[in-house]
């Protein structure tokens, strides 16, 4: 098979943007109505919707390539590297901490140029403490770097990228475009989620390091965008690919196959739309649940106030199950009497609604859905 980087074009990509006005109307529309919460917004709800963000993203982007992170230490991790808690808070997983690190450190670089240096810090922060893996460093291994998805055993490769002898000077041309392609220079892309997605797929063809391709990928996909629109995006790409991971792929691996790659900046464009969506839904939600605890706080005893802030962290989606009174007294460390007797109170003033009955009744959130 012939891939992308063999053509003879390569890398002067082809692309058609017609038919593409609407879905480039709705990112600017999506942008402008995000922006226009946050400016409106108090500035708690500001740190806690960034924090929620670099969260999201730090766990997910770990989840697509098969790792799961601690997100207890991600949070934790974030906030440190936020300086928000005045005695830095412990984190024991060092994975976590590594990609906590660097989502805060991309955001706080969006504006400045890419360069090999910022490339090999990035990837001594992700896979700090790394006893297999060469990093900060481009790859050297002579055996072919192929891409790959699913568990151990039932791989599936995508494509192969180049040879391990043409990273460097791939890599020189790619950071070169990526600057070049920024506001205000030579060739600029205008258009944030077409610059966001050729970075993308530009990166991930040449595979540059051993290992952690595509999480760095995809944190200069955030920082193409945040470079174009001159300001840190507010979402997260991983946790909108995360939940299609197999279209993700799949579009990965058709991308690779023609030169011509109207298909995928249609692709990765809508993936964008999408993940502005997603945040534009937790804003709602922060919203309402800042309203809703203001609501009821003062009728609240200890107990209670420490279930329902629990329940509220689950976001839009809600607690898994719903609350149960075995789950009410695991987290308020009480008896079954008291979780009982408190969920009956919560119920009577209309803070949350049961269903089902008996043994099978669970609670949620009496939180409007409009």
């Amino acid at each position: 098979m012939t891939y992308i980087w063999q053509h003879p074009e390569w890398p002067e990509f082809l692309y058609d943007l017609t038919g593409m006005e609407d879905l480039l109307f709705v990112f600017a529309e999506e942008t402008g109505h995000i922006s226009g919460i946050l400016k409106g917004a108090s500035n708690a709800l500001q740190i806690e919707t960034l924090i929620n963000t670099l969260v999201a993203e730090a766990i997910k982007t770990s989840e697509i390539e098969g790792e799961f992170l601690s997100r207890q230490d991600v949070v934790s991790s974030i906030r440190n590297n936020l300086g928000i808690p005045q005695k830095p808070e412990p984190v024991k997983d060092r994975k976590a901490q590594g990609a906590a690190e660097l989502m805060v450190n991309a955001r706080n670089s969006y504006a400045e140029p890419l360069s090999e240096a910022m490339l090999f810090s990035w990837h001594n922060t992700l896979l700090k403490d790394s006893k297999t893996i060469t990093t900060g460093a481009w790859r050297k291994d002579t055996a072919p770097m192929q891409v790959v998805s699913g568990s151990i055993g039932k791989e599936k490769v995508h494509f192969e990228a180049p040879p391990s002898e043409r990273v460097a000077v791939e890599m020189a041309r790619f950071i070169e475009w990526f600057n070049n392609t920024a506001p205000g220079g030579s060739k600029e892309i205008t258009k944030a989620p077409v610059r966001s997605a050729i970075a993308h797929l530009y990166f991930e063809t040449i595979h540059p390091f051993e290992d952690g391709n595509g999480r760095i990928g995809r944190v200069i996909a955030e920082k193409a965008l945040s470079q174009t629109l001159g300001r840190p995006v507010t979402l997260s790409l991983s946790r909108t690919i995360e939940a299609k991971r197999k279209k993700y792929y799949q579009s990965l691996e058709t991308a690779q196959k023609n030169i011509d790659i109207t298909a995928w900046i249609r692709y990765f464009a809508q993936t964008i739309v999408d993940a502005q969506v997603e945040t534009r839904n937790m804003l709602d939600f922060t919203l309402k649940k800042t309203r809703f605890f203001d609501q009821f706080k003062d009728l609240l005893n200890d107990r209670e106030a420490k279930v329902i802030q629990k329940m509220l962290e689950t976001g839009p989606d809600g607690f898994e199950g719903g609350m149960t009174a075995k789950k009410y007294m695991s987290i308020a460390k009480t008896s079954k009497a008291t979780a009982t007797r408190d969920l009956q109170h919560l119920a009577e003033i209309q803070c949350i609604v049961s269903s089902g009955g008996g043994r099978s009744t669970s609670y949620r959130l009496s939180i409007p859905e409009n």
